[in-house]
This record gives structure tokens, C-alpha cells and sequence, in this order.
């Protein structure tokens, strides 16, 4: 049996170097792979290409990467959160592609099958369809959309295995598991990590096959992004 199990996020993240794409799993700020954030904060790649559903906020998530200048561009559906990505957008020291939230999750899906390419009417006439082919299926546009795929998928589940099996909790479940499937090298930080076997195979969402590395994290804050409360 192949032995999946790294010592922590700094093991994990060891061969990632400068200019590489990641795709970053979680919704908003919930699931996302803090540990691993925090090691590439540490180790301090730069020109890296984001591949996530959202772009953190300013102090938290992908939203540290971006304030210490290692994100060259974000691919990204949801960036409403993060003042600092607003001003590096706004000043030209950002590239971003903002892709609908259900395109998105798409062509990660797609990239993990291997669909290069497949049609949506989501975008047809608008920004997101300057330069991309238009066909008409039964009187409708559709857009001509590319797979996404990466160097790296960066996955945060609640529970997983020594075989590298993932369990997501709620909204986890979002992004996490196709980009568990979209990376040349998947790296799984887990809550609860537990030997082979344990987890019942009628629950687990990304079979191990896809996770080349995993490891328990710890410390997980969980921010909530915006917290609305009953006044009294």
C-alpha cells in the first residue's frame, strides 16, 4: 500500500515553486485549507496562479497570499469580501478571470474527467464571452468553455484515511471534491485522520485514488465570512 501520509502542511506543500497553478477548495472561508494557506505564507512562493471559488478575505484564506504579493492571478467566481484584491485589481497588479460560480465548478469537474471543452449558455452576451466561440443549440447561444486543471489541488476535508479517502462536511462539499480530482498532485488536509478502513465506503465523496498527499491539521479557526445576528 502506498503511504499517502505527510507530517503536515509544510511536507505537503515541499515541491511548490514559483509561477504554479493551485486550485484552493472551500466556499467563501468555509473548507478552506488553512494549514496549507498558512505554509505557503511561510515558505513564500510568489507568481502563483489561484484557481478558487473566492478570493478570502483580507486577513484570512487566500486573502494573505494576495496582501504579501505571491498571487500573480486569480481565477475566481466570488471576490466581494477582500478590500486588498479590489486594490490590486483596480491598480493593475492582479490578473483576474471572474468566471460564473456554476462555470466554474464545471470546468474544474471537466478537467478532472478529462473534457477539454464543453458548451454553457451561462455568460452569452457578456464580458465573460469576448473571445470564446458562440454556437446555437435549439434556438439558444451557448458558450465555448475550456477544463480547468492545476500543478496542485489544495482539498480541506472533515474526515479522511491513510488511503487518502475524503469525507467534506456542509458547504465543504462545494468546491473540494472536484478539485480533488483536477490536480496533477491532490494534497488532502483533514480534521480526523484514521486508518484505512475505517471510513464507511457509502459516505466517502473523493475516493482515494485522486489524493496523492495527506495529513490531520490543526488549530482550524473556521471564520464565518459575514456574521449577521438578532439584535435584541
Amino acid at each position: 500500500m502506498i503511504n499517502k501520509v505527510v507530517s503536515g502542511a509544510d511536507q505537503a506543500v515541499h515541491d511548490v515553486t514559483n509561477n504554479s497553478t493551485l486550485m484552493l477548495g472551500g466556499f467563501g472561508v468555509c473548507g478552506i485549507p488553512e494549514n496549507c494557506i498558512q505554509a505557503l505564507l511561510k515558505k513564500g512562493v510568489k507568481g502563483l496562479t489561484c484557481i478558487s471559488n473566492n478570493a478570502g478575505v483580507d486577513d484570512f484564506g487566500i486573502g494573505l497570499l494576495l496582501k504579501t504579493r505571491q498571487v500573480r492571478k486569480m481565477i475566481s467566481s466570488y471576490v466581494g469580501e477582500n478590500a486588498e484584491f479590489e486594490r490590486q485589481l483596480l491598480s493593475g497588479e492582479l490578473e483576474v478571470e471572474l468566471i460564473p460560480q456554476g462555470t466554474l465548478a464545471e470546468r474544474i469537474r471537466a478537467g478532472g474527467a478529462g473534457i477539454p471543452a464543453f458548451y454553457t449558455p451561462a455568460g452569452v452576451g457578456t464580458e465573460v464571452a469576448e473571445g470564446k466561440e458562440v454556437r446555437e443549440y435549439e434556438g439558444k447561444l451557448y458558450l465555448l468553455e475550456q477544463w480547468l486543471k492545476a500543478d496542485f489541488a489544495i482539498v480541506k476535508a472533515w474526515k479522511g484515511d491513510t488511503s487518502g479517502n475524503l469525507i467534506y462536511r456542509g458547504t465543504a462539499r462545494n468546491f473540494n471534491p472536484m478539485m480533488a480530482t483536477a490536480g496533477k498532485i491532490t494534497i488532502a488536509e483533514v480534521e480526523e485522520l484514521l486508518p484505512a478502513g475505517e471510513l464507511d465506503p457509502n459516505h466517502i465523496h473523493t475516493p482515494g485514488i485522486y489524493v496523492q498527499r495527506i495529513f490531520q491539521g490543526s488549530n482550524y479557526e473556521k471564520r464565518i465570512e459575514q456574521r449577521t445576528i438578532i439584535k435584541d
